[in-house]
């Protein structure tokens, strides 16, 4: 394989990673907690950008649990968003592991 073909390539799965990075800002992905009383919504990168909450998970006398909740919907998001943008990557790079890139 020559020089201009590997740099051809490089060019090619640059520009592929810039697509597949610029797809996953404008991605949504929903993470739920309790059978779905809290949900959280997050971005392919990441950002939390909304939380909702059924007003039957809300008692005075167990904030506690809510809280809990929260955390558990938005960690359940931001794991799913996780996994999309790693497999969109792979997708990318053939599976190789390139530091800084997923």
């Amino acid at each position: 394989m020559g020089m201009g073909n590997l740099q051809r390539m490089a060019m090619q799965m640059q520009q592929e990673m810039a697509r597949v990075q610029a797809e996953l800002e404008t991605l949504t992905v929903d993470g739920q907690a309790g059978g779905g009383v809290v949900r959280a919504t997050v971005t392919g990168k990441q950002e939390l950008v909304s939380v909702t909450i059924d007003p039957s998970a809300v008692d005075p006398e167990d904030v506690e649990m809510l809280q809990d909740l929260v955390v558990s919907a938005v960690n359940d998001a931001l794991r799913t968003s996780q996994d999309v943008a790693a497999q969109k990557m792979a997708a990318v790079t053939g599976g190789l592991k390139i530091p800084g890139l997923g």
